[in-house]
């Protein structure tokens, strides 16, 4: 199984997320991580799209998302030729005795608490989508009450050409 990211520009018009989503569930593809946003023009949207699959799966993904009349351009590149970052917040319940704990972990992870009452905190991190799965098993043994994490956003590694 190979992992794919796909950067897909789309017109940005109600309807093109199902269709693209819809593309994928009809052919039984799966989404790892899907994120949407418009772009510098707002007539445009960038789908990122994280899936994975056999070499044929891969190239298929990409020729089917080529067809869609909302789609505008289709680049796809790995994993290791590209930054790639997700956002999670993460609500956890402390006590005197892993506080500190819970803060070393954040501080080791350059997570940052962002809100706190007397016995919760809500953890920031942004990061690669490993380090957000590190938190999640760093923080395992204490009460984790809720997480909210986007998908996965990416763009190609900077490369001069002259």
């Amino acid at each position: 199984m190979k992992k794919k990211i796909y950067s897909v520009l789309v017109e940005n018009r109600s309807g093109v997320l199902c269709k693209v989503s819809g593309l994928f569930s009809r052919r039984s593809y799966n989404i790892d991580s899907l994120a949407v946003g418009e772009t510098d023009d707002p007539k445009v949207s960038c789908m990122t799209i994280v899936s994975s699959g056999d070499q044929r799966t891969i190239e298929q993904i990409e020729k089917q998302l080529n067809k869609k009349l909302d789609v505008i351009k289709v680049k796809t590149f790995d994993e290791a030729d590209s930054v790639s970052r997700e956002l999670m917040l993460i609500k956890v319940k402390y006590n005197r005795s892993n506080r500190r704990d819970i803060m070393e972990t954040c501080e080791i992870l350059k997570a940052e608490i962002v809100d706190m009452s007397k016995n919760q905190m809500m953890i920031q991190i942004c990061d690669v989508p490993d380090k957000i799965k590190l938190l999640i098993n760093m923080l395992a043994s204490v009460s984790v009450i809720e997480v909210a994490r986007t998908g996965t956003l990416a763009l190609p590694k900077c490369v001069d050409t002259e």
